[in-house]
């Protein structure tokens, strides 16, 4: 794709004050680190132990978000935050107090991993969430103050629960993956969907393990990008090493109409752990991907990821870039 493609390839608003560094020189990989990495230290707030795999969005011209900061009890919790520039953050002290009306699941066991998703009106928040075993909790906020929780998504067990950021077939969607009680030693990512945001079905298969890098288990990373090319999607894979599991990024194109339909899909790799800061950490050799900003007038995508279980980080590529790697490194066509 040349440069005058891009303002037409995300379907999506614009954010002039999007993070933004350019390729270094002599760079040769469609994804780059920030200099800045990590952009989040673990001990930012009084009662963290670790910061990481968190949710980012646009909100009134600046940034807000929902934090995985596990506390020094080592409790998973979820916390908001706000930021000016999408570098800089101010996250609460006390975890976020959901609203919920259903006393059988108000009682907060622990949520992590959260996604974020700006649907029609509100700001749509998913989680893993535990309940009798770690399942998709399902909440919003209008504000980043007051969260309301709704009823969780699926069964026990799930992880991965990512919404896509419009109805697709006037239903709502989310990608997946169903799990077990533990660290899940195997993971599909599937696709679902609800007339109403409560009732979840219409279970379809998106994508399996392969090999290499992905060969143990993929889940889904960050809300999809609409593109004309289809749904640009960032995932997660693990590869089963003689010294524990090692977390990578991907990327995959998904039908436009029927999201559970791969297009295209990366053989190699676009982002693993590397650096020291992903490399060493409370859980070795992590960089997962959660959340992405996109400037649909400048193709510029800003991809926020868990480094280490440890440490928030930033990574930027062009959408033109990414999806001509796509297409030229997929496993398969359909």
């Amino acid at each position: 794709m040349n440069s005058a493609d891009k303002t037409q390839i995300i379907k999506g608003e614009d954010i002039p004050n999007i993070p933004w560094e350019e390729k270094p020189a002599g760079c040769k990989t469609v994804v780059w680190r920030s200099r800045r990495n990590p952009i989040i230290p673990r001990d930012l707030i009084p009662c963290s132990n670790s910061i990481f795999n968190s949710a980012v969005v646009p909100f009134n011209g600046e940034f807000a978000g929902v934090f995985r900061c596990d506390n020094k009890a080592r409790r998973m919790m979820l916390h908001s935050g706000r930021s000016k520039d999408g570098i800089n953050w101010k996250i609460e002290h006390d975890p976020i107090q959901f609203v919920c009306d259903e006393q059988e699941i108000a009682n907060f066991e622990y949520g992590y991993d959260p996604r974020v998703c700006w649907i029609e009106d509100r700001y749509y928040v998913t989680w893993c969430n535990g309940y009798h075993g770690p399942t998709i909790g399902v909440g919003y906020t209008h504000d980043f103050k007051k969260f309301y929780q709704l009823e969780n998504a699926f069964l026990p067990f799930n992880r991965n629960g990512v919404l896509f950021p419009r109805k697709i077939n006037d239903k709502y969607a989310m990608l997946n993956r169903p799990s077990d009680n533990g660290h899940t030693p195997f993971g599909d990512i599937f696709y679902s969907e609800s007339p109403d945001m409560s009732y979840w079905g219409h279970h379809r298969h998106v994508m399996s393990p392969t090999d290499g890098w992905q060969s143990t288990k993929i889940g889904a990373g960050p809300i999809p990008i609409e593109t004309t090319e289809g749904w640009l999607v960032f995932y997660h894979g693990v590869l089963t090493s003689c010294n524990g599991f090692v977390y990578s990024a991907g990327a995959a194109l998904l039908d436009i109409d029927s999201p559970w339909k791969v297009i295209f899909r990366t053989e190699p790799y676009i982002l693993s752990p590397q650096t020291l800061y992903e490399c060493v950490g409370d859980v070795p050799n992590v960089a997962f991907p959660v959340a992405a900003l996109c400037d649909a007038s400048t193709g510029r995508i800003a991809l926020y990821y868990g480094a280490a279980d440890t440490v928030v980080c930033l990574a930027f590529t062009q959408v033109d870039e990414l999806i001509d790697f796509v297409k030229n490194n997929s496993i398969f066509r359909v």
